[in-house]
This record gives structure tokens, sequence and C-alpha cells, in this order.
């Protein structure tokens, strides 16, 4: 069965998504700005969540050789992931434009706890790009090319 993903990922996501919210709450141009980070980052999220994190959640198994009961539902989210790329990557463009906004306004109003939080979100979105989305599709890789052998015969 698949899991919901890596805690540690949808622990970080939380994490982040309350941070943004309290930012918003911080007034002036941080609240604004921190309140559009957390529109466009709430649906990446979403979509992470769905179909992200649970086929990062398949490797611990795919590590034992464990992949029979998970292949068809892991594929289709590596499909939809497929899919999506782009717009993944795009979303990350439009948020990383947005944490700008959000980084100057915490600078000028001398809220620094809020520009520590641009850079996480910053890092967040790179460790993304260069770990999660290529692993992602590794996996569904990965898996065509091993559902395509044929099993072996037990000796």
């Amino acid at each position: 069965m698949i899991r919901h993903g890596p805690t540690a990922m949808k622990r970080e996501h939380d994490e982040l998504h309350t941070a943004l919210t309290l930012a918003s709450y911080r007034g002036g141009r941080t609240a604004a700005a921190a309140t559009e980070v957390t529109r466009l980052l709430r649906p990446h999220f979403i979509k992470e969540e769905a179909f992200v994190l649970p086929v990062l959640g398949v490797l611990p198994e795919l590590a034992q050789g464990k992949v029979e009961t998970v292949v068809p539902e892991v594929l289709n989210m590596v499909d939809r992931f497929a899919a999506e790329y782009e717009q993944m990557l795009a979303d990350h463009k439009a948020i990383g434009a947005a944490l700008k906004t959000l980084s100057a306004a915490a600078t000028d109003e001398g809220k620094s706890e809020v520009l520590s939080l641009g850079r996480q979100l910053a890092v967040h979105a790179q460790m993304e790009e260069e770990l999660a989305y290529p692993a992602t599709l590794l996996v569904g890789r990965y898996l065509q090319a091993i559902s395509a052998i044929p099993p072996r015969a037990t000796s």
C-alpha cells in the first residue's frame, strides 16, 4: 500500500505553511507578501502531496525489492507528475518571484524571522528541483524497467 510519503517532507510542508500563515498576520507589506506566497504555495503543495510525496514514500520498499503491490498506483502517480512537471517548475518560478517580494518587504520592515522563512522556502524549492522531482521520475523509470523484465526462475 502506498504511504503518504516521507513524513519529514510532509512535516516541512506543514511547518512552512504555518510559518507563512503567521507571517501573514505580521502587518504591513510583509503580511501582504506572505499572503501572496501562501496563495501560490498552497495548490503547489497539494499537488506535491498528491503525487510526489507518495511516490517518494515507496523508496524504502523499492530498496528492499518489494514493489509488486505498489507498481500500478505508483506508475499512475508518476505519469500524473510527469504531465504536471513543467507546470510545477513554473510554479516554483512564480513562488520565487513572490519570495523576492516577501524578502524585500521583510528587510525593509525589519522582520528578520520572515526573511529567514523566505530563504527556507527557496532552499525547499531547490531541494525539490534537484532531488525530489528527479527521484520521482526515476522511480517511475525504474518501475517501468523492472516490470518489463521477466521474473527469474527460482531453483
